[in-house]
C-alpha cells in the first residue's frame, strides 16, 4: 500500500515560559491515499499541534514525517513552502480570506507562490473559473467576502485550497462557523473531493461530521487514544 504521508513516532516539545511542555508524545499514523481521516479531542489533546506539522507549518521535535517518500521533518524553509504550496491544500474554520480581494482574487492568491509561475495564464484562469463553478460561486467572482454567507466563504477557501492541485487537503473545523444545512453542503463537498481520489485530514469536534469520515482518530494528552467514534 502506497501512502500520501505517514508520521513516525512524532513528537513535539514546546517552552511556556521556562516550562517545557510535551504538546505531542510519540504519534504514528499512516494516511493511505484516498484516505478520510477525522481528528477528534478535546482542547489541548494535540490535534491542532498535529494538524500543524501535518501541514508543514510546525517542525517535529523528534520524529519522522513523510509525504510519498520524502521527509518533510528534515526540510529547509524553502522546501517546506514549496511542499505546502504544492502538495497540500488548506481549509481554515475562519475561512482566512483577503477582504479586500474579490472571489476570483482569493482563489488564485496560491499561485503567486509558485516558484517559476509569476504570471496568471489562461489556463489557470480556465482553472480558476472551473473551481469557483465547482463550488457554485461561478456567478459571484467580483463579490467580496463581506457580500457573502459564510458557507459561500468557505466555499472560497474550498476552491482556494484546490487551485494548486493539491493531493492532501488539511481541514481545520471547516464546518465550525456554520449552521447546519451549510454543514452538509461543505461535507457534501468534501465527500465530493474524497471520491475523487484526494486525501483529506480533517480536524474536528463534532461527531456528526467526524462521521462521515472514513476513519475517526481520537486524540488525548498528546497520543492517539484510539480509533472510532468517541465523545468529543
Amino acid at each position: 500500500m502506497s501512502f500520501a504521508a505517514q508520521v513516525v513516532n512524532i513528537e513535539k516539545d514546546y517552552m511556556l515560559g521556562t516550562v517545557p511542555v510535551r504538546a505531542l508524545r510519540g504519534v504514528s499514523i499512516d494516511f493511505p491515499h484516498g484516505d478520510f481521516v477525522a481528528i477528534m479531542g478535546s482542547s489541548g489533546s494535540g490535534k491542532s499541534t498535529l494538524l500543524n506539522l501535518l501541514g508543514a507549518l510546525d517542525r517535529p521535535t523528534r520524529g519522522k514525517y513523510l509525504i510519498g517518500d520524502r521527509d518533510v521533518s528534515q526540510m529547509t524553509d524553502d522546501e517546506l513552502s514549496e511542499i505546502r504550496n504544492e502538495r497540500i491544500g488548506f481549509i481554515f474554520q475562519s475561512y482566512n480570506l483577503i477582504p479586500q480581494y474579490t472571489v476570483l482574487e482569493n482563489i488564485e492568491v496560491p499561485l503567486h507562490y509558485r516558484t517559476g509561475y509569476p504570471r496568471i495564464g489562461k489556463d489557470e484562469q480556465s482553472r480558476i473559473m472551473h473551481l469557483a463553478d465547482l463550488v457554485g460561486l461561478g456567478d459571484r467572482m467580483d463579490h467580496r467576502p463581506f457580500q457573502l454567507s459564510g458557507g459561500q466563504q468557505q466555499r472560497v477557501a474550498i476552491a482556494r485550497a484546490l487551485v494548486n492541485d493539491p493531493k492532501i487537503i488539511l481541514a481545520d473545523e471547516p464546518t465550525g462557523n456554520l449552521d447546519s444545512k451549510t454543514e452538509e453542503e461543505i461535507m457534501g463537498t468534501l465527500l465530493k473531493l474524497n471520491k475523487e481520489g484526494r486525501t483529506i485530514i480533517m480536524v474536528t469536534h463534532e461527531t456528526q461530521v467526524a462521521r462521515l469520515a472514513k476513519r475517526q482518530i481520537y486524540m488525548k494528552d498528546g497520543v492517539i487514544a484510539g480509533e472510532g467514534l468517541f465523545p468529543g
